[in-house]
């Protein structure tokens, strides 16, 4: 799982659209989720935000490492008293899920918070997944939010929402 996390974080560092990002949402790896540190401190240009569950929504915060705290849920997220976020600032949201698909469907742990985030900001959807998650085909419905990037060990895949991948588009090594 390290040498995958590497190779995604890798394809993000080389990827010219994210070196042109001002505010990102990442997230820190929960369970078996590709880890994405190795980003905050090789590009600090972008201001790196996390999400932190509020209810039954995400809010989001600066990244601070000296500020995380245990949810009760078992992973790190932002203090609470850190400063909120505008979701409508965001350029890109790096998104973790189970499994996705190669039309951007995407398969979360089934709370439904990225859901109910993903429409309050206008932010490029990015899905991080490993090499053996990303599937032809995932049963959607209209509540499901899909990405328009996948990004994976093996390099990034450009989807259109709903539409199935771009012509003549397959993984791109930048």
């Amino acid at each position: 799982m390290e040498a995958a996390s590497g190779a995604i974080c890798r394809h993000l560092v080389a990827w010219p659209t994210l070196h042109a990002a001002r505010i990102v949402m990442a997230y820190l790896a929960f369970r078996n989720e590709p880890a994405l540190d190795f980003l905050f401190a090789t590009l600090p240009h972008i201001q790196w935000t996390l999400p932190r569950l509020e209810g039954s929504n995400l809010v989001v915060h600066p990244y601070d490492p000296a500020r995380l705290v245990r949810h009760p849920f078992g992973m790190l997220e932002p203090a609470p008293d850190l400063p909120l976020i505008d979701p409508t600032a965001l350029d890109i949201v790096l998104v973790p899920g189970v499994a996705f698909d190669r039309r951007g469907g995407r398969l979360g742990f089934g709370g439904g918070f990225y859901d109910r985030f993903l429409p309050t900001t206008p932010a490029l959807r990015v899905g991080v997944t490993y090499d053996s998650c990303l599937v032809d085909e995932l049963p959607c419905n209209q509540a499901d939010q899909r990405m328009d990037w996948i990004v994976t060990p093996q390099g990034l895949l450009e989807v259109r929402r709903g539409e199935g991948m771009l012509d003549g588009c397959g993984f791109c090594e930048w």
